[in-house]
């Protein structure tokens, strides 16, 4: 079977080492992106100047009809993935009392939202075709502890973690492997207006983690080595517990 993978969020950030790790490891890439195109072709290049394959889906993952469509049409023509990381994701911080409903709706449609639009069209179809594939979610340490200014992603990226138990069981004798990750402070865009030094001091390795760390432990859990592991939450954070 071809081991193709689909990484959400790709063009940038740790979907971008994601990508490029995988790929690294032989497998193709589905990669995807929403408005960042160009970013996500000169992702593209790097995968084929390794040798692999590489193409784009674009698409909102917060609209269902959307990832239904373009899901559907990409494993018609293309056939099943063998692994889906759900590392595409939105913040809007804010303080509670402040938040804007546009800033609670969006952030939940997005990041738990998008764990069901992209993958209810898929998962019936890797049941169907045997594949004993991988499915890898991204959460966050805001999900495990909770994070001031942040009551929207934090109960997005913990309703993450449910979500993938529930699911890990309901797959598990069908050998399809489902896992989260929940990185900590990760040098990516996302961080860019965070108080740096103030934060590093909180962080027992006193560093911020780099995207390429996650990406390894995405590549080992999507490996035939990981097969006996599955509904596990594992945190790339340095010490760090908010």
């Amino acid at each position: 079977m071809l081991r193709q993978i689909l990484v959400t969020g790709s063009s940038r950030g740790i979907g971008k080492a994601v990508a490029l790790r995988l790929a690294q490891s032989g497998y193709d890439i589905v990669l995807h992106c929403n408005k960042n195109i160009s970013k996500a072709e000169a992702v593209q290049n790097e995968i084929i100047s390794l040798g692999r394959n590489a193409r784009i889906l674009q698409f909102d993952i917060s609209n269902r009809q959307e990832c239904n469509e373009v899901l559907s049409s990409d494993i018609e023509k293309n056939g099943i993935y063998y692994g889906i990381v759900l590392n595409a994701g939105i913040a809007k911080d804010n303080v509670f009392p402040a938040m804007e409903d546009e800033e609670w709706d969006c952030v939940l449609n997005t990041n738990l939202g998008g764990f069901y639009n992209v993958l209810k069209p898929l998962v019936m179809q890797m049941i169907s075709e045997r594949v004993k594939g991988r499915i890898i979610t991204m959460s966050s340490i805001s999900g495990l502890c909770g994070n001031r200014g942040q009551v929207n992603y934090s109960a997005s990226k913990a309703g993450i973690i449910g979500a993938t138990k529930a699911l890990s069981l309901e797959l598990a004798k069908r050998g399809i492997t489902v896992n989260c990750i929940a990185p900590g402070v990760i040098e990516t865009d996302m961080i860019s207006e965070i108080p740096t030094e103030e934060v590093k001091k909180m962080i027992p390795m006193k560093r911020f983690g780099k995207p390429e760390e996650v990406a390894s432990l995405v590549n080992y859990l999507m490996s035939d080595e990981a097969a006996y592991i599955t509904g596990q939450v594992i945190s790339v954070n340095g010490g760090l517990y908010l």
